[in-house]
C-alpha cells in the first residue's frame, strides 16, 4: 500500500463587509425620551425652595390639633418636597468619631452589616423600619413647620409637577412625545 498524502480540504475566505446600523441610542425616539427625562429633572430640581426656609427656627410651632398637623404636612410637603428628596438622596461621605471614610469602606461596612442584618433579623421588618423612620422625620418637619409664610406656585388641587412627577403622568404624554418624533 502506497502512502498517500491527505487530501487538501478548500479553505475558504469570507468576505468581511461591515454594514453599519444605527445604534439604538442614536435614534429620534430613544433622543426624544432622553430629552423629556433631561426637561422633567431640570424642571425638578428647579422647584427646590431655599435651604435657609427648611430650618428657619422661627417658622416652627405646635400645631393646635392633628386636622391642622396634617394640613401643615400636605402643605410643606408640596411645598418642600425636592428639598425632602434631595436630603433623602444625598452622597456626603461617612464621617464617624472625627474620621471620614471612603467609598470602599463604606460598601464595605454597608455589605458585612447587610449580611449581618441579613442573618440576625428579617429584612422586611429593617426596610419597614427604615421607610417608617424617614416618614415620621418628614412628618415631623410638615406638621411642626407653620407654613403661613410659604407661598406655592401652583393651586392647592393641582397635580405635581415637581421632581419625578413623569411617573405619574398620563399616557397621553408618550404620545405627545411619539408625535415629536
Amino acid at each position: 500500500m502506497a502512502s498517500s498524502s491527505p487530501a487538501i480540504l478548500p479553505i475558504s475566505n469570507p468576505q468581511t463587509t461591515t454594514t453599519t446600523t444605527a445604534a439604538p441610542i442614536a435614534t429620534p425616539a430613544f433622543r426624544a425620551f432622553i430629552s423629556n427625562i433631561t426637561d422633567t429633572v431640570r424642571h425638578g430640581f428647579s422647584q427646590r425652595r431655599p435651604w435657609y426656609e427648611l430650618v428657619d427656627r422661627s417658622a416652627f410651632s405646635k400645631p393646635d390639633s392633628l386636622s391642622d398637623a396634617t394640613h401643615r404636612i400636605r402643605k410643606n410637603y408640596s411645598y418642600f418636597r425636592v428639598n425632602y428628596l434631595s436630603c433623602l438622596a444625598a452622597d456626603s461621605p461617612l464621617v464617624i468619631l472625627g474620621r471620614a471614610f471612603s467609598d470602599t469602606e463604606t460598601l464595605g461596612l454597608l455589605i458585612l452589616s447587610s449580611v449581618v442584618v441579613l442573618f440576625l433579623t428579617s429584612v422586611g421588618s429593617v426596610l419597614i423600619s427604615a421607610l417608617m423612620v424617614g416618614i415620621a422625620i418628614i412628618c415631623a418637619h410638615g406638621a411642626f413647620r407653620a407654613p403661613e409664610d410659604l407661598f406655592l406656585d401652583e393651586p392647592e388641587g393641582a397635580p405635581a409637577a415637581g421632581f419625578l412627577s413623569f411617573l405619574s403622568g398620563p399616557a397621553s404624554n408618550a404620545s405627545t412625545v411619539a408625535a415629536r418624533v
